[in-house]
């Protein structure tokens, strides 16, 4: 694996735009808490880092990665953010329902940022095991919420 005992959640905040005048939403699944939680914090705390302010930060929850879309299109049609942050964690089964899941949650965020003029970060991790998780949500691989704000700003700034 490329990633193994890597941490890709550094970044040069002398190469990220500055969030101070960005508002962002973060629509999180409530599946997976322990995994989803993570995310947002570091997504939470990069954001700050980069200047955001704690009230240009609108988290929404909705019940799993599925619903994601319906919450991120929501939050879009509410209007005033220049990205908006996809959280979930899909684990898998024993079942197909795992493909269904990812399929779909992807194609459904890739369809808001061909239909919207909001960016739509994927950060949905999905995984094999809880353990592939814990080390991309905060662990030995660093955060991925971490990473998908500085996607966020990126686009952001990109659209202004």
């Amino acid at each position: 694996m490329a990633t193994e005992n890597k941490n890709l959640s550094a970044y040069d905040k002398t190469t990220i735009p500055n969030a101070i005048n960005f508002r962002f939403g973060i629509v999180v699944s409530e599946w997976n808490p322990q995994i989803t939680n993570g995310l947002y914090q570091g997504a939470e705390q990069a954001l700050l880092d980069c200047g955001a302010t704690t009230a240009n930060i609108v988290k929404w929850d909705v019940p799993g990665s599925f619903e994601l879309t319906y919450g991120c299109k929501k939050m879009i049609q509410q209007g005033g953010f220049d990205a908006v942050i996809a959280i979930g964690s899909v684990i898998q089964g024993e079942t197909k329902h795992f493909d269904f899941v990812c399929s779909a949650t992807a194609q459904g965020i890739k369809d808001l940022n061909v239909q919207t003029d909001v960016p739509v970060i994927f950060c949905v991790l999905t995984d094999n095991t809880l353990q592939q998780a814990i080390d991309r949500s905060g662990g030995k691989h660093g955060n991925k919420g971490t990473e998908a704000a500085i996607a966020a700003i990126k686009m952001a700034s990109l659209g202004k």
